[in-house]
């Protein structure tokens, strides 16, 4: 199986990613102070999510994910919503995404044609208490597994490039992932780890184990961090590198840490560089997938350009 990145890595050395969804939506007007949290957006104003993924592929993207993280059908049934009225709104998180990158790639023909990743977020994101910042589930593999298996095979369904499986704070879920992956043959996800430090994912375990048991998936075709402090990126890159043959990404956030309890953002508590400087650091790591998280926007996206 061919891996998805190849050709972009290949031509120009690296891969884009895009930036934040929900920060940018607030950036713009958006009330996200919801547990549905970006995907409140996917009945409310559809538009706004694609012209940010239109901007995104603008800054230079080649990979822009889907308002979905957020979005399950335990979370969507708190909130009234169907079963059926869930699973459309979880296509429609993807085709908002395939409509940008149509009008992008009719009015720039010439560029590579741009991944859609469908977001998979973390079983802690359907609970909107920060619990995917902690890793502190209470639930086993099994659990997860049924938790994840439908949301996925409607996101697989939409024919997305490839799943991005997202801000995992234990092993547990990875592994849980892995297992359903294996379920739905010929597909490519990514799995990406928030950690809380420059060693340890958000549960305490260390991101090496990690690393090592997604380097047995061959449907897992990256493998990195996202939603994590920039400081501790360079350190988690190496770890990475010594430990998978896979492609690594990262994503991280500006620097800021959300209070889950009182649901807003509070100022860093490290000073930490300017965000292409870390990001060029990150590259001469060993990181070849990268873009960025929470806070992150079209502009920090337009500098990677420059790493190639």
């Amino acid at each position: 199986m061919k891996n998805i990145f190849d050709n972009f890595i290949q031509k120009k050395g690296l891969v884009v990613l895009d930036g934040a969804m929900a920060t940018e939506l607030e950036a713009r007007g958006a009330d996200l102070n919801h547990s549905l949290w970006s995907a409140k957006l996917l009945n409310e104003n559809p538009e706004l999510i694609k012209q940010v993924h239109y901007d995104y592929l603008m800054a230079g993207a080649d990979v822009i994910t889907t308002a979905s993280y957020q979005a399950s059908f335990e979370g969507f049934a708190k909130h009234g919503y169907t079963t059926e009225e869930a699973i459309g709104l979880m296509q429609l998180s993807v085709q908002l995404a395939f409509d940008a990158r149509d009008e992008f790639i009719k009015a720039f023909p010439g560029r590579e044609r741009p991944l859609v990743a469908a977001s998979v977020g973390p079983y802690g994101a359907s609970l909107a208490d920060g619990s995917e910042y902690r890793g502190n589930y209470g639930v086993g593999i099994e659990d997860l597994k049924a938790f994840h298996r439908r949301r996925m095979q409607v996101l697989i369904e939409t024919g997305a490039d490839v799943l991005a499986c997202e801000t995992i704070p234990c092993i547990d879920e990875a592994v849980a992932l892995q297992e359903l992956l294996a379920e739905f043959p010929g597909v490519q996800a990514w799995i990406s780890f928030s950690c809380k430090d420059e060693s340890h994912l958000s549960s305490g375990e260390d991101f090496a184990d990690a690393v090592k048991l997604i380097n047995q998936s061959a449907q897992v075709v990256a493998v990195g961090v996202n939603c994590t402090a920039p400081q501790h990126i360079a350190s988690l890159v190496k770890i990475a590198a010594t430990n998978t043959s896979k492609y690594i990404l990262v994503y991280p956030n500006k620097g800021e840490v959300w209070d889950a309890v009182n649901k807003c953002w509070l100022p860093a508590n490290t000073s930490h560089t300017h965000f292409y400087d870390g990001a060029k650091s990150w590259y001469l790591a060993g990181a070849k997938i990268i873009g960025g998280c929470c806070k992150t926007t079209p502009e920090d996206i337009k500098q990677l350009q420059q790493l190639g």
